[in-house]
């Protein structure tokens, strides 16, 4: 008895906060909530951050995920336990995860632009933040383990951290864009300072069983100087421009990557096929485009058995195909005009295929000419290619060339072979080393 009067005095102590500060002004309500910030700049060394990439993992945060929106409303709960989206289905969505002596306690992923978009571009226009320099990606399916929920940000803030090194390193984003619930949003604007897409709440999103939601960006170009000015004379618990920019936490596991690319795929064939069609009706209740794209991005024939069939309809658009890959490789152009003239310019790989590429170039690249491009793939490789120049695209300070090459040599074709994630590159690694090994000899 004495134990549920403390219980209801401290959820009654809460309910009377909360009301008392969302009668402030919105300036002194959101200083309040940064006045409540607590970042532990050295966590417990049992808690780890990783990108979730086994069964085990994966199912674990489907289930987190899965009971948080239970709990809050955003979905009636599944046979399976788990929530799982066609987004996560996705090789440009990363599943980010938090645990705790081993167990999964929290989880968010990060979902890159591909062929499917963005959940929230279903509702809210993105034409303001498209009209900017850089990558998009939603942060999405954020939820902390029960048990964890009220312990204040013990979870939360490392699982953020993570996230936010995360696409400033890795994932080469700089637009974060979220759809929340309106009684979270204020948390968002005042802690991280993400701005509103639109004034108006959509009272009725499908993605979240019908809850109302409110769409939300942060430019991460700008939010290191926003941090600053914030929060860089508060306390170390406090500062969250200290904990987010300069502190390096150990719990944090990032990937080891042998090429420069910008995803995490860890979906194989077999685990597509127990996450989507056996655990889940996922794929059984896609539209025949959401069919139809997923054969395009996983353009490979092990990924094919697993999944949906799309209709051959005859009347059915013809979709391109997207075997293109976001990467971040720093490269060189040189070439000589057919009047002599001669350049030599950096460029930064923004995407690739087997037969050509995208790169933002330091400098202006003639039109229609051959040239001869050198591309560090990754630490320890570097492809050297002759490559034809074929549009411009003007972006902010700098022009995105399309290109297309001559003949692939060995290394940007065991780059994209690993890219796609198949086999193939096991085999023509193994290929590769067998006839270097003979040319020694």
């Amino acid at each position: 008895m004495l134990k549920w009067l403390r219980s209801r005095s401290r959820k009654f102590v809460r309910e009377l906060a909360r009301k008392l500060i969302s009668w402030l002004p919105r300036k002194r309500r959101f200083a309040v909530f940064r006045s409540f910030a607590d970042c532990n700049p050295a966590p417990s060394e049992r808690l780890v951050l990783k990108i979730a990439e086994t069964k085990e993992e994966l199912e674990a945060c489907f289930a987190v995920l899965h009971d948080a929106y239970v709990d809050s409303g955003f979905m009636k709960p599944d046979p399976s336990g788990m929530r799982v989206t066609i987004y996560h289905a996705l090789p440009t969505t990363t599943t980010l995860c938090a645990k705790y002596d081993g167990e999964v306690v929290g989880t968010i992923s990060l979902i890159r632009e591909s062929a499917m978009g963005f959940p929230l571009q279903q509702i809210f226009d993105l034409s303001a933040v498209r009209k900017k320099e850089g990558f998009i990606a939603e942060v999405s399916a954020l939820a902390i383990n029960r048990k964890f929920r009220r312990t204040g940000g013990t979870i939360l803030f490392p699982l953020m951290k993570f996230m936010y090194e995360y696409c400033t390193t890795f994932f080469d984003t700089r637009h974060l864009v979220i759809a929340v619930n309106p009684s979270h949003i204020e948390m968002y604007e005042s802690l991280l300072f993400f701005r509103r897409l639109t004034a108006n709440v959509i009272e009725n999103y499908d993605f979240v069983n019908g809850a109302p939601a409110i769409g939300a960006t942060l430019d991460l170009k700008e939010a290191e100087e926003i941090f600053r000015e914030n929060y860089a004379s508060k306390p170390p618990r406090r500062n969250l421009y200290a904990y987010f920019i300069e502190l390096k936490l150990p719990n944090i596991h990032f990937p080891n990557r042998r090429f420069f690319t910008t995803n995490d795929p860890v979906l194989t064939p077999a685990l597509i096929d127990h996450f989507f069609n056996v655990r889940t009706r996922t794929f059984a209740n896609l539209s025949e485009r959401k069919k139809a794209l997923l054969h395009s991005i996983y353009d490979l024939p092990e990924y094919r058995a697993v999944l949906p069939a799309p209709s051959e309809s005859p009347g059915a658009s013809p979709l391109r195909r997207h075997e293109r890959f976001s990467v971040k490789c720093p490269g060189r152009i040189t070439y000589t005009t057919d009047e002599g003239k001669q350049g030599n310019i950096s460029i930064k790989v923004v995407e690739v295929s087997l037969d050509g590429f995208q790169a933002f170039a330091h400098g202006i690249l003639p039109l229609n000419i051959w040239c001869d491009v050198t591309i560090k793939l990754g630490h320890a490789d570097i492809s050297r290619v002759s490559a034809y120049v074929l549009r411009e695209k003007r972006s902010e300070s700098r022009g995105l060339y399309g290109f297309r090459l001559g003949e692939p040599d060995i290394s940007w074709r065991k780059f994209v072979s690993a890219l796609n994630g198949s086999k193939i590159y096991s085999d023509l690694d193994n290929a590769t080393r067998f006839l270097e090994s003979r040319f020694r000899n």
